[in-house]
């Protein structure tokens, strides 16, 4: 059965978009908060932290597309995908607060018990994201449907970056900054996760969705089928680095906060508030420009936008504050429009691929989507972090950042402006031979249904056939 293709109530809007509280939170909070919690609390050296923040992470490279199979094959009263909002959801939270538990205080064991940790919780993640980002593609067969879908989910997804992103730091402080800020930041974001979870599993009770038909017999098999979808393979390599950008923004914020703005209290706050706030204003703005120029030039746009920002934003240091974090603003209004659009064409990319294989395996596509993505998200780190350890950044495990260099100060605020400029800015190219058009959807999806019904139409001449030979057969 194919994706219904009427508008989808608002109920089913915010529920699936409140899913975007967990997914917004982890994907926020470790890039914002682990490689400083490393460097500055538990006394790691920039490079190991890089490597930290980065191996966990690629794990699930291997694992994403693993969950997809797996969601495309499970069955349930719940549905396909249903399930592992919940279980999984669960899972993410109480592991996501393990990560920042700090049982082994610091030193060489605290660093080895936060990697493991780390990886435990991208593996539940992997089992959350990867359906939860499956259903899209099942929930409405309507191209236009589909962008309103992500924009709401877009929506909500700036309001967790923006609470996480901005209060976690907070909490940090409140909780008397170092490890136990940090335990009871761990406490404040699960919370933030579960509160995701059960939101889209109970907000998409009931919601239509597509049955997970026939795929391919093997992951190999399914994963040959992704590489020959060439929109999505496009789509995929850009939004992957274009991931990385984003994150090692978001690694800087607090060194740049830090280092730069010389405001460790409120600055991080502050930035975040610019980046993510004019995103819920802007969304409407994009919807329209979308609808009027296309999602492929609404992203190349908005890419653009966010690259010209962080551009300007490498004058910082002789910038004042009024100029500075409207900058940023400026840079989280090109996110916003990058990132609503990337997701709106990726189930396109899984809408087409059904048309033209008759296969449904949109779990299969979001989890190669969401290995990239995350992978993307701990590369920006991990290259932050690589940058910080070759300007020579100096570790501390005091809670409180240590006395920099020039040299150190001059690669926070490379790694947090230009190094994101070029990871976002030229990925656009990759899309100059993206050609999936609303009208090339629709003639794709045509031409299955013509199939579908020529076959029928066959398998019932070739029933009458039969019919008629056994029926003379049985008269003689």
């Amino acid at each position: 059965m194919d994706a219904p293709s009427a508008e989808l109530p608002r109920r089913v809007h915010l529920g699936y978009a409140l899913g975007s509280l967990a997914t917004g939170a982890f994907g926020t909070v470790p890039g914002l908060l682990l490689l400083p919690y490393l460097t500055d609390t538990l006394g790691v050296a920039a490079g190991v932290a890089a490597l930290l923040v980065l191996l966990p992470k690629a794990w699930d490279v291997l694992v994403n597309p693993v969950a997809g199979r797996i969601s495309d094959r499970t069955r349930s009263r719940w549905g396909a995908r249903r399930p592992y909002l919940l279980l999984a959801g669960i899972a993410l939270a109480v592991l996501f607060a393990a990560i920042f538990a700090a049982p082994l205080g610091t030193g060489p064991a605290a660093a080895v018990y936060v990697a493991v940790a780390f990886l435990a919780t991208a593996t539940a993640f992997a089992f959350f994201q990867v359906p939860y980002v499956a259903m899209p593609a099942e929930l409405t067969g309507d191209y236009a449907e589909r962008t309103r879908l992500m924009s709401w989910r877009i929506a909500v997804l700036a309001v967790a970056i923006l609470v996480s992103g901005a209060v976690a730091p907070l909490v940090v402080t409140a909780g008397g900054d170092g490890v136990p800020g940090h335990r009871w930041m761990g406490v404040f974001v699960a919370a933030l996760i579960v509160t995701g979870a059960l939101g889209a599993f109970l907000g998409t009770r009931g919601a239509p969705a597509g049955e997970v038909g026939e795929s391919e017999p093997t992951l190999r098999a399914q994963l040959a089928v992704a590489g020959r979808n060439r929109p999505f393979r496009l789509l995929l390599i850009c939004f992957v680095v274009q991931s990385a950008g984003v994150a090692t923004i978001l690694a800087g914020v607090n060194y740049f906060a830090d280092q730069i703005l010389v405001d460790p209290e409120t600055g991080p706050t502050l930035l975040f508030a610019c980046f993510v706030g004019p995103a819920l204003l802007v969304m409407p703005i994009w919807t329209r420009v979308g609808a009027r120029v296309g999602k492929r030039a609404a992203l190349v746009a908005a890419s653009v936008l966010f690259a010209a920002g962080a551009l300007a934003l490498a004058a910082a240091p002789v910038l004042p504050p009024a100029v500075v974090y409207p900058l940023v603003a400026a840079i989280g209004c090109g996110y916003a429009g990058q990132q609503v659009f990337a997701l709106a064409m990726l189930p396109d990319c899984i809408a087409y691929d059904t048309a033209r294989t008759g296969r449904r395996q949109a779990g299969v596509f979001t989890g190669l989507w969401t290995a990239g993505e995350t992978f993307g998200l701990a590369l920006g780190p991990g290259i932050f972090g690589l940058v910080l350890q070759l300007s020579g950044y100096v570790s501390s495990a005091t809670g409180s950042a240590a006395a920099q260099s020039d040299t150190a100060r001059l690669g926070v605020l490379l790694g947090f402006t230009v190094l994101p400029a070029l990871l976002v800015g030229p990925a656009v190219l990759l899309l100059r031979r993206y050609d999936l058009t609303a009208e090339r959807l629709a003639a794709a999806e045509q031409n299955a249904e013509q199939a579908i019904a020529e076959e029928a139409t066959g398998r019932a001449a070739t029933e009458r056939t039969a019919d008629r030979v056994q029926k003379g057969s049985a008269s003689r």
